[in-house]
């Protein structure tokens, strides 16, 4: 959960009590059709949009957002995923995380949330977190492909 308070608290009964069905809880911006996201600019939400579809369609991954960061984690699935060896950061580590899980067989569910821009500070995007998503989503398929994940 950002600490901005982006994300909505509210949804956090419900994610947990989806935790006891499911061991990774997503709060999804674009889940059945609908992008529930406010007060974005354009380019920030085209980015972010377009960036889980890259990510879903490199990967495979039944996950509409697979760059948000309002998440429930079981324990099991972050030790199996071996948090030690993920090397991601901004964007991509979101991606590798949900990828690692999803690999490993791991339940997964979105739930719609509707993520509010911040209203104070900045946001840590920069062309160098959308280069390293671009591109660390191939080396995560690869990486598969030839079971190194």
């Amino acid at each position: 959960m950002d600490a901005d308070i982006s994300h909505p608290a509210g949804a956090l009964p419900l994610m947990l009590e989806k935790s006891n069905d499911y061991q990774v809880v997503i709060g999804s911006r674009y889940v059945d059709g609908r992008v529930t996201v406010s007060n974005w600019p354009m380019t920030r939400l085209l980015i972010s949009y377009f960036g889980s579809w890259y990510a879903r369609t490199i990967t495979r991954m039944p996950i509409r957002d697979a760059t948000g960061g309002f998440n429930v984690w079981r324990r099991e699935v972050l030790e199996a995923i071996g948090l030690d060896r993920v090397r991601s950061n901004g964007y991509a580590f979101q991606i590798e995380l949900k990828f690692r899980a999803y690999r490993r067989g791991f339940s997964m569910v979105e739930i719609p949330i509707l993520f509010t821009e911040r209203d104070s500070g900045e946001s840590k995007m920069s062309k160098k977190i959308v280069r390293e998503a671009v591109w660390r989503v191939w080396w995560l398929k690869i990486q598969s492909i030839f079971g190194r994940l």
